[in-house]
């Protein structure tokens, strides 16, 4: 598995673009929005700089939704497409353990990308730093396998790379909405804000957003992402084709 692991890091580091794509971008719209939205980024009484920590969580939402819909999915498909799947199936590799070094490498990605956006938060806007850290983590570390466990079944039902991106895009902005990308969730309705409670992405966006805060995460939002990994573990698990 170590050998594997070695392996993988290698071809992932060669598609750099699609990696520093997935790191840039919410660094980037965080800044535009500190720039456009009034008040973000100005001083208050105290000195410190007020930043709303809804924003920094959603970016952090957004760089894991765009490794988790677009690069994991294209990977795997590519490979099966490739026939690499197919020569890894005659060896003594099981479906479980390649997607666990799959699942590795994308956390990797993920922690590198979301420690950039916390430390360019506190140096572009001097803001505090996640208020919870035991929390943060937790938090972090729950949701983003549940949501690597969601981009594996997507890479499982994918019939080819070309076609992983587009679907991964259809699974990518309905959870960007349910998560209050576009309307704050305490402004939805009550049944858009039901869905938005049992969809892993609207818990994970309102837990991130909580320890951001200094707030202890809430019971319900954890067995929510806990469940998420268990069910779209288990499916990736499942429906994983070599070919």
């Amino acid at each position: 598995m170590k050998k594997m692991l070695l392996v993988e890091i290698k071809l992932y580091l060669r598609d750099w673009p699609s990696l520093a794509f997935s790191i840039a971008l919410p660094v980037v719209l965080l800044v535009v929005l500190g720039l456009t939205i009034p008040g973000m980024g100005e001083a208050t009484e105290t000195g410190e700089r007020f930043v709303d920590a809804q924003w920094p969580s959603l970016m952090v939402l957004l760089s894991l939704l765009t490794l988790v819909c677009s690069v994991l999915p294209a990977v795997l498909t590519t490979y099966r497409e490739q026939g690499v799947l197919r020569r890894m199936s005659t060896t003594p590799v099981s479906p479980a353990r390649m997607l666990t070094v799959q699942l590795v490498i994308n956390l990797a990605v993920a922690v590198v990308a979301t420690a950039i956006l916390v430390v360019g938060t506190m140096l572009v806007f001097d803001a505090a730093p996640p208020g919870q850290w035991p929390g943060f983590v937790l938090v972090f570390l729950l949701g983003t396998a549940a949501l690597m466990a969601m981009g594996l079944v997507i890479a499982a039902l994918a019939p080819n790379g070309k076609a992983a991106p587009g679907i991964g895009s259809l699974v990518m902005f309905p959870l960007m909405f349910v998560a209050g990308m576009w309307i704050p969730r305490q402004a939805m309705p009550d049944a858009l804000r039901t869905v938005s409670d049992y969809s892993v992405a609207g818990p994970f966006a309102q837990a991130l957003k909580d320890t951001w805060a200094g707030h202890a995460p809430q019971p319900l939002h954890l067995i929510v992402m806990a469940a998420g990994l268990v069910v779209f573990g288990g499916l990736a698990v499942r429906l994983f084709r070599w070919e």
